[in-house]
């Protein structure tokens, strides 16, 4: 009874390895010499190049930067505190990528596509490339389209179109931030995806921009992607690429994307750090010399495709600090080379309380109004012309004790259109809703109007022209242009708006 039972035992033993076929594995493994400050080094692994992600132990992931004769300088994408030297490194055989896909929106993600909010695994079909060439010149077309920030100063004087590349510049803590987070809010019912690219910033600053997000119902339509200050300086280094990369993604479906990248600053000082520990050439503030490629291959990928491609757009808003209003230090002008304008904020401006600090005279869009509505370029001229003429008399009325009638008409306007710019941080503006507010400011309804005052005139004319000329509004927000009458309208209706609002009141 027990031979037959282990006769029987062995046959099946010798079924299963007859049946059971063994391929052979190919694996390429190499041993870690030296770990430390977010950089690895490796021996072995012949065939490795360069992008390539290796598997190091316990999941952490790096990637290979520094293809040397006898050893590889490796980015690690992880705190690698329990690696030691003599553990094997493992080639995955792909390069860097990320995920991409609608899973994506609403959700917080790092650059490898972990979830960093509560709203659990992912399910992801597809991963590009986060590196990619930018489209071909062929393959782009002009930029016409505006990007509408909701932001007054900007839509009336620094205009974006979509697939451009519009710089925020400024000292820390000038609004940088504000304006972008303003801009994405108000995309929410134009059909734009936009993506929020956290560098380097720390967990609260992160956490603070997402629930603005949220509050204002903008995440539905967003993408936070965030590789915060106490992160590897390797993750913070691919993260705007890996952005970027499920930007394209949404872009070669037709669709416009709008990604921030907050900020490009942060990203130059981890590139420099990792740089300087792969014993990299240091250059000009230690940076090294490929610093301006690392960015101008980032911003190239933002661009307006062709009809036949998809026509679908990606816009980038790079923000950048500067020190001490520095703008020409060495990264902001940089980044002011490579990108078609600048909206730079000013913290005088901001200590005053001119909120959004944005500093008129120092900002240009090289792309201009062509990307403007014609109802904009109507209104836009004479306010640049009106404030910029008030900046310059302002400073040399401080020295007169008289001023000729004319010059202080202009002075008091200029006052009025600085009130008018101000504008509350999470409540962006619709086209007709600026267009009938500066259309006043240009007709000089609002010069009657004490200075404490234009608050209370704006929101007037604003609710009496949306509730009085309502295809007339329809009509700016859709981007259609105004014939003569329209105009009228538009003018008496802002004006009886403020008719009570008087100096003598």
């Amino acid at each position: 009874m027990l031979q037959r039972t282990l006769d029987t035992s062995f046959d099946q033993v010798h079924t299963a390895i007859d049946s059971l076929e063994l391929q052979p594995e190919l694996s390429e493994i190499g041993t870690l010499l030296e770990v430390g400050g977010g950089i690895a080094r490796v021996r072995g692994l012949p065939t490795l190049g360069a992008e390539a992600l290796v598997r190091f132990p316990d999941g952490v992931l790096g990637l290979a930067v520094n293809l040397d004769e006898h050893e590889l300088g490796i980015v690690l994408l992880d705190h690698g505190d329990r690696l030691t030297p003599g553990a094997q490194v493992q080639a995955t055989g792909r390069q860097a990528d990320t995920p991409v896909g609608e899973a994506l929106i609403g959700r917080v993600i790092d650059a490898t596509g972990r979830p960093l909010d509560d709203g659990g695994p992912l399910s992801i079909n597809e991963r590009q490339p986060v590196e990619r060439p930018a489209p071909a010149i062929m393959e782009r077309a002009p930029v016409s389209t505006p990007l509408e920030s909701g932001i007054k100063a900007v839509d009336a004087m620094i205009p974006i179109g979509r697939g451009q590349r519009e710089l925020i510049v400024g000292d820390r803590q000038s609004g940088k931030t504000t304006v972008a987070i303003d801009t994405i809010i108000n995309q929410r019912d134009k059909d734009v995806l936009c993506i929020y690219c956290a560098i380097g910033q720390r967990g609260t600053a992160v956490a603070r921009a997402v629930d603005a997000l949220r509050s204002s119902g903008a995440l539905a339509h967003s993408i936070v992607v965030s590789a915060s200050g106490e992160d590897a300086p390797g993750l913070q280094y691919i993260t705007p690429y890996a952005a970027t990369a499920m930007g394209e993604y949404f872009m070669q479906q037709g669709r416009d994307v709008l990604i921030v990248y907050d900020d490009l600053t942060r990203h130059a000082r981890a590139y420099r750090e990792l740089s300087l520990l792969l014993r990299r050439p240091p250059g000009r503030e230690a940076y090294p010399g490929d610093i301006f490629y690392i960015h101008s291959r980032l911003l190239e990928r933002a661009t307006h495709l062709r009809e036949e491609l998809g026509g679908g757009s990606l816009t980038a808003l790079p923000i950048v600090e500067t020190q001490a209003q520095d703008i020409s230090a060495y990264i902001p002008t940089n980044l002011i080379s490579i990108t078609d304008g600048q909206i730079y904020l000013s913290p005088t401006l901001f200590r005053k309380g001119l909120l959004p600090a944005i500093d008129v005279g120092r900002s240009v869009s090289r792309v201009g109004g062509k990307t403007q509505y014609p109802t904009f370029r109507q209104v836009a001229g004479d306010l640049r012309l009106a404030y910029t003429q008030f900046e310059e008399l302002e400073t040399f009325a401080r020295f007169a004790t008289r001023l000729d009638e004319r010059t202080r008409q202009r002075i008091e306007r200029g006052r009025r259109v600085r009130q008018i710019l101000r504008q509350p941080a999470g409540q962006p503006l619709r086209a007709s809703e600026q267009v009938a507010v500066l259309l006043a400011t240009n007709a000089g309804h609002l010069d009657a109007v004490p200075t404490e005052r234009v608050v209370d005139a704006e929101q007037r004319i604003r609710e009496h022209v949306r509730s009085s000329l309502p295809e007339i509004c329809a009509r700016i927000d859709a981007g259609e242009d105004l014939d003569e009458s329209d105009w009228e309208q538009l003018d008496t209706a802002a004006a009886d708006a403020v008719s009570g609002l008087t100096e003598d009141d």
